[in-house]
């Protein structure tokens, strides 16, 4: 049994502020008293594991009588709001949210049990912008202030010696705003470029002119890096090791999927993103963005770690002592991946 729905502002409010009523809040079921495994994702290709598992109902056949109700998310940040006041089981998330949430709760509320994504990230720029010396006095945007791509660019500026503050000064203006927003903006001549994830940054290239100043997988050991992981709630995973067991056998099987049909996945995942939007990706889109994302139950927690160090340094997040390393708790995927 499946149900999907949109997690809208209004929502999400009403989750996070009210008590529990009816099927979307119940902790250990739903209005039937049926067993509920309650799943987030974005609508995006660095999800393409939560949009195969459900659309092709991996997932709801590894859960088995356990009911699987699905929201789609279009913010990190929305997302976490809805792990931490219950109202949401496990979300697929970016690695800053994950942190964010960890360290809001005191190393207390969230776990990773798997990776799903890496790299597919890059800065785009202007065809006249050759180096990173050509972008002072320049602006650019990132998805989120605090957000993955938005500490990883403020970390590569201060790299080349150039200076940003969140107030959008500095040698170089970042803005954080929402990607469609980039992409008009830049189409427009109004911004230099954008460190964004795919498919956002093969459409500022093949929609908007731009060219790749920075690929991502180039700043990491290996060319790895987590974009996307597999969050649970900790309260979950101690009441409910069965269902999240479950969840996380229809997340391996589909990134296994993944892994070995490069070609049908890249259908099957537009499919998914347009049942849950109303409209694909373009295929030349899709077809470009795909070779630079790795499907992985591999979270890379060094490259968290380091996502981590950087924001803190950026004054974007405080640690205050805590062990990172507790972020990730392996021991399901130890049990299906000895």
């Amino acid at each position: 049994m499946l149900s999907r729905r949109r997690m809208s502002a209004a929502l999400l409010a009403a989750l996070v502020a009210g008590p529990v009523v009816g099927p979307v809040l119940g902790a250990c079921g739903g209005a039937s008293g049926e067993p509920v495994l309650r799943l987030g994702y974005f609508p995006n290709i660095t999800h393409a594991a939560a949009l195969v598992g459900v659309q092709d109902g991996t997932f709801a056949r590894e859960l088995g009588a356990t009911k699987l109700e699905t929201f789609t998310f279009n913010a990190g940040p929305a997302a976490i709001e809805a792990l931490l006041s219950g109202s949401l089981d496990a979300s697929y998330i970016g690695p800053n949210p994950a942190i964010n949430a960890f360290v809001r709760s005191r190393g207390e509320a969230v776990r990773i049990v798997a990776g799903a994504t890496s790299g597919g990230a890059f800065l785009v720029v202007r065809p006249d912008i050759t180096s990173p010396a050509d972008l002072r006095g320049q602006q650019l945007a990132s998805p989120q202030l605090g957000g993955t791509q938005d500490v990883a660019l403020r970390t590569w500026l201060a790299s080349q010696g150039l200076a940003t503050d969140t107030a959008g000064g500095g040698d170089v203006s970042v803005v954080p705003q929402e990607n469609a927003q980039t992409l008009e903006r830049f189409r427009d001549g109004k911004l230099a470029g954008a460190w964004v994830p795919e498919p956002w940054a093969s459409r500022l290239v093949l929609e908007g002119g731009g060219k790749v100043l920075v690929d991502e997988r180039d700043l990491w050991p290996g060319k790895q890096y987590t974009t996307t992981v597999l969050l649970v709630r900790s309260e979950f995973l101690q009441q409910h090791p069965e269902r999240a067991l479950a969840l996380l056998r229809g997340h391996l099987a589909a990134t296994k999927w993944l892994q070995d049909n490069p070609g049908p996945a890249r259908t099957q995942v537009n499919a998914a993103i347009e049942q849950l939007t109303g409209k694909p990706i373009g295929q030349a889109v899709i077809d470009r963005a795909f070779p630079s994302l790795g499907f992985t139950t591999d979270p890379h927690m060094a490259s968290l770690a380091k996502c981590a160090a950087d924001a803190e340094a950026l004054g974007l997040l405080k640690l205050e002592g805590l062990d990172l390393s507790r972020l990730y708790d392996p021991t399901l995927l130890h049990k299906l991946q000895p």
